[in-house]
């Protein structure tokens, strides 16, 4: 068994082993704090799950969400090094896919897309019928995008279409099909098209080449996006970025 103290070697963590009078903690007492966006109590309760010494597969089961809520909670080279140590100890299967997609999307918070590429393929590499697949093909056709490789990242969305017509990807995947190739800002996503529309001539009126995405979801919700510019190379989308983040608008860089 894989005793939480080589983990916490491993990992470089100290932790404080509970009492016997603490209560104990379950794995669903660590998702649940996951779902609620609860990441700080999520790493609390995985720590002191570990240091319970449950069985293996429970172990690296609580790695996992401690690595997520890592990642979620803007601590993506913490969260790389769990990711790591779950897949080193060989877990199922199907754990070792989700950490694989966790090291993945590690790699895209911090913009190392060829890594996240790398990742990917690794993970298609060793599983290849993964019942996570069409994420798989959608985080490889992210990946080419954000590196202006439209003719690969065109191949992975029309897989997901071909190969995975009801998944929750399909829809993402045709969407970006329709959409232009291009870098832009995209600054908000709004049910209402009229706040859409006012926040775009909020931004014309300062200057800015600012316009709607209308998008639909599988549920068939749809949203309008803002989006600022459109560039051919991402240089010039994140210089653009960073002028409107230092404006107040919350930002990302499409795709």
């Amino acid at each position: 068994m894989i005793t939480f103290r080589k983990y916490a070697v491993i990992l470089g963590f100290c932790f404080l082993f509970p009492t016997a009078a603490s209560a104990q903690v379950s794995l669903n007492d660590i998702e649940t704090a996951v779902i609620q966006n609860d990441y700080a109590k999520a790493q609390d309760l995985a720590r002191t799950f570990i240091s319970q010494n449950p069985p293996k597969k429970e172990i690296d089961e609580a790695q996992y969400y401690l690595g997520l809520s890592l990642l979620r909670s803007g601590q993506p080279l913490q969260a790389e090094e769990v990711f790591h140590g779950v897949i080193r100890y060989d877990p199922e299967e199907k754990l070792r896919d989700q950490a694989y997609i966790g090291l993945i999307d590690v790699h895209f918070s911090v913009e190392h897309f060829e890594e996240a590429l790398k990742e990917a393929n690794d993970l298609l590499e060793k599983s290849p019928q993964s019942e996570f697949k069409s994420l798989i093909y959608l985080k490889l056709a992210r990946g080419h995008l954000k590196l202006a490789q439209w003719e690969p990242a065109e191949k992975y969305l029309k897989k997901i279409l071909s190969e995975f017509p009801n998944s929750v990807e399909n829809s993402i995947a045709r969407r970006l099909l329709e959409e232009k190739h291009y870098f832009a800002v995209q600054i908000g996503a709004f049910v209402e098209q009229e706040r859409a529309n006012r926040l775009v001539k909020d931004l014309q009126a300062k200057g800015e080449y600012a316009y709607v995405v209308e998008t639909t979801d599988q549920a068939g919700r749809k949203f309008f996006r803002v989006r600022v510019g459109q560039f051919s190379v991402v240089h010039e989308a994140k210089q653009l970025q960073g002028k409107l983040a230092e404006s107040g608008f919350p930002t990302q860089i499409y795709p």
